[in-house]
């Protein structure tokens, strides 16, 4: 029996999910868990990267303590953020996170329609092209001295094998890959004045990174193969959607709601770029064309700030018997990318449009929960605009397919029958991906119908 293992690392937590094939199905088993924690650095907010490797290391030695060795591994996390090395292959300046300020005002720096219709990707405020500008502005001599850019997952498996390769799909999110040539954009990032030598050959999902270094393997007490995933969390989670046919819209539902579908050529026009729905490559150069929506991070900001004194299940229970409450608020506002208190927040900005403020916890998450379901729906009605199709039903993955509650918010604000599951949407996405290049299965249609056989998929209808 072959073990496979995806470590898949979000914005707040990371984890190790070990899977095998057992009689068709996908079996899996979760290892290792890990928190990731923002911290301040020089002045701004960055990831942890050391201590989020040492979290690698340590699952790792977890599946050799339970003598369960994989045969190939892959990292999976969110998209647009990157570490730079010098000549010798050592981090230079820090890996700031892409909640940091820095980016404020970037935007102007190049006009978003051309950009836009040569790479296809949404204006975040965020996006790696605008946070390589910033350091540009604030820090040029890094820019100068770097050698090498890799995004956060590919610097990870340069640590454990020693071997740089820039993975597709999280490079598309840097808007600096043209979208129809399917590479980077050399007279863009000459355009930008940025350095070429950053920008290396693109890989795609299923390519093999290289084995464990010496070092590694003394420490985690076994050899294996790192291989490329979809390493962009988001184009894993959608690998494991089991859509039951071409109408169906996707939603990776975790700290960010990823609303969209699958295109087999990339939408750049103007009216794409007016909606903000951005093509992101995918597995197999598929275009994942989706809307990022805030998600769930806001109710997770919620629970911080009460220091974490209700389970989610609780918050849930008290937005139902706050269910009368019918403030909303704009999710993808940048009020609430990273506030001090997103309970606050939320309160001034429903003080700011004349509504009722929320004035216990309940209406607050619940003026959250009502705010999502709507922008779903709002997302979709675009989304059928722009692609001249109608959707029949909605697949929502990820951690936020538990959510009983938003899942019927849902269903009724877009009348449409919701699909709720798997919840290791991206894990499982990462590991197929793994288990194709293995020839576990043929291809990725396959993969997805052992999806539907291996586990639950809850229907909610409208």
């Amino acid at each position: 029996m072959n073990y496979y293992l995806a470590v898949d690392i979000g914005a707040s937590s990371g984890r190790h999910m070990l899977g095998h094939v057992e009689n068709g199905k996908i079996c899996l088993e979760e290892m290792y868990r890990f928190e990731n924690n923002l911290i301040e650095k020089n002045g701004h907010l960055c990831w942890d990267t050391s201590a989020l490797f040492d979290s690698i290391i340590k699952g790792m030695q977890a599946c050799k303590a339970a003598g369960k060795i994989p045969v190939t591994m892959g990292i999976d996390t969110w998209a647009v953020d990157f570490a730079l090395l010098d000549a010798n292959d050592n981090l230079i300046g820090d890996t700031v996170a892409y909640r940091d300020k820095r980016t404020e005002g970037m935007k102007s720096a190049y006009p978003f329609d051309e950009l836009y219709a040569k790479t296809g990707i949404q204006y975040q405020p965020f996006n790696t092209v605008y946070q390589l500008l910033a350091l540009k502005k604030e820090a040029p001599q890094l820019l100068q001295n770097a050698q090498s850019l890799l995004m956060i997952p590919d610097y990870f498996g340069f640590l454990l094998t020693g071997v740089k390769k820039q993975e597709y799909t999280n490079a598309t999110s840097t808007a600096l890959v043209n979208a129809a040539e399917k590479t980077w954009d050399m007279p863009l990032i000459d355009a930008l004045g940025l350095p070429q030598k950053l920008f290396g050959e693109l890989s795609m999902p299923k390519t093999a990174v290289g084995n464990l270094s010496d070092e590694i393997k003394n420490k985690v007490g076994f050899d294996c193969t790192v291989v490329l995933p979809a390493t962009h969390d988001t184009g894993s989670a959608f690998l494991a959607v089991p859509a039951r046919d071409d109408n169906a819209v996707y939603i990776s539902s975790g700290t960010w709601s990823l609303l969209g579908v699958e295109n087999e050529a990339p939408l750049t026009s103007p009216q794409s770029a007016a909606a903000n729905f951005t093509n992101e490559g995918g597995f197999e150069y598929r275009y994942r064309y989706l809307k990022n929506i805030m998600g769930l991070w806001m109710i997770q900001s919620i629970r911080r700030n009460l220091d974490k004194k209700y389970s989610f299940a609780e918050l849930e229970q008290m937005a139902r018997e706050a269910g009368g409450f019918d403030s909303i608020v704009d999710v993808n506002d940048e009020s609430f990318l990273a506030p001090t208190s997103m309970i606050d927040a939320v309160k001034a900005y429903c003080e700011a449009t004349n509504q009722a403020v929320p004035s216990t916890i309940g209406e607050t998450v619940q003026c959250v929960y009502k705010s999502l379901a709507l922008g779903y729906a709002e997302a979709i009605k675009q989304l059928s605009a722009l692609t001249g199709k109608k959707y029949t039903s909605i697949n929502i993955v990820g951690g936020g397919s538990k959510d009983g509650y938003l899942n019927e918010l849902t269903a009724k604000a877009t009348g449409l029958t919701v699909f709720a599951g798997p919840t290791e949407g991206t894990a499982l996405g990462n590991l197929m991906a793994q288990m194709i290049a293995k020839n576990e299965y043929k291809s990725l249609h396959a993969a997805r119908a052992a999806i539907k056989l291996s586990f639950e998929i809850k229907e909610i209808k409208p």
